[in-house]
């Protein structure tokens, strides 16, 4: 359906930031509030370094990666071993390689602008710097590496997981590093993105501080018709 807070016009909505943040949980509901569709990016390269784990392969191996990242199969997003801590820290290998970014980055590009012409929430590390660097609205949601740690660790003990605090707050700081000092597309905020600190707000109140931002730069948008 046409999306009601930019009048019926495209609304592209990017929304970045380190793992375990809460930006997936975010945009999803964002996604659902506005009527748009959905992607997980960071799935995608979850699929690409799982798929890797799988075939014996090295996530560090620029080449096989890429050839990976190519022959994709996207039944992997639906794998209940994507959200384990492996394929995370294998796909955070994978994201620093060009050559696996650039066969991707095609993919998310024609899911915001070509596939879904009411527009699209993606969520990741680099959409609002390279994947969609037009997009209408940028947020980039954080959190400190302590609460980030403990969101994870709860979620991993929920799922049966037997891990310690102090491994998974390793593991998130070991992560942030990789992710910020890689050389491609490394992980920042956009110039023009609005900074959203979840460390001390549940979804709730994330959600609504969000939808304030992207409602006023849709109204802007439309010339305050929203």
């Amino acid at each position: 359906m046409m999306n009601e807070a930019s009048g019926g016009a495209r609304l592209v909505i990017a929304i970045d930031g380190p793992a375990a943040a809460g930006k997936g949980t975010l945009a999803r509901r964002l996604a659902e509030h506005y009527g748009l569709a959905f992607l997980d990016t960071g799935a995608l390269y979850r699929a690409v370094g799982l798929a890797m784990l799988r075939a014996g392969l090295d996530p560090d191996d620029p080449r096989a990666a890429e050839e990976v990242a190519r022959k994709l199969d996207l039944s992997l997003m639906e794998d209940p071993d994507l959200r384990g801590m492996k394929a995370g820290e294998a796909a955070s290998k994978v994201a620093r390689h060009a050559g696996v970014r650039a066969a991707l980055l095609d993919f998310q590009r024609a899911f915001a602008y070509e596939r879904n012409p009411n527009g699209a929430v993606l969520d990741g590390r680099d959409i609002g710097t390279v994947v969609l660097p037009e997009a209408d609205v940028k947020l980039f949601v954080t959190a400190s590496p302590e609460v980030r740690a403990k969101r994870r660790f709860e979620e991993l003990r929920a799922q049966g997981r037997d891990v310690a605090y102090e491994e998974v707050l390793a593991a998130v700081r070991e992560r942030d590093a990789r992710d910020m000092n890689r050389a491609e597309a490394p992980l920042r905020p956009a110039e023009d993105a609005h900074l959203l600190d979840t460390s001390e707000l549940d979804i709730c109140a994330a959600f609504r501080a969000a939808r304030e931002i992207i409602d006023a730069r849709a109204r802007a948008k439309t010339g305050g018709r929203a």
